[in-house]
């Protein structure tokens, strides 16, 4: 990987992680590393906005497109993060049920 993935840019999605992807849970020290150092690489490579140099770099394309199963770290990180991302939030309530409308109010409109 010496000179695959290389860029200067740092990745950051403050959007979903807004407090960086190492505070959020979802991904070890390592992968929030990684994400960090490589992702922009990473996702110009996804997005077809670069072009793959190395082997390495090819294959990762091939995983994004989804053309064979993530094996090496990278791969599986950016997979890790693309399913994070794309999955909706998910909330919990404290009396775990759907709200109800009472049956006694009618909410439809009325000829008054």
């Amino acid at each position: 990987m010496a000179e695959s993935f290389i860029t200067t840019n740092r990745f950051f999605d403050n959007k979903n992680y807004p407090r960086g992807f190492s505070r959020h849970g979802d991904f070890t020290i390592k992968e929030a590393q990684l994400l960090e150092r490589h992702g922009y690489a990473f996702n110009e490579l996804d997005l077809g906005k670069r072009e793959p140099q190395t082997d390495e770099e090819k294959l990762f394309v091939s995983v994004c497109r989804g053309e064979r199963a993530p094996v090496t770290t990278e791969e599986k990180v950016w997979a890790k993060y693309l399913a994070k991302i794309s999955r909706p939030k998910r909330f919990h309530t404290l009396s775990g049920g759907k709200p109800q409308l009472d049956p006694a109010e009618d909410y439809t409109d009325s000829d008054d």
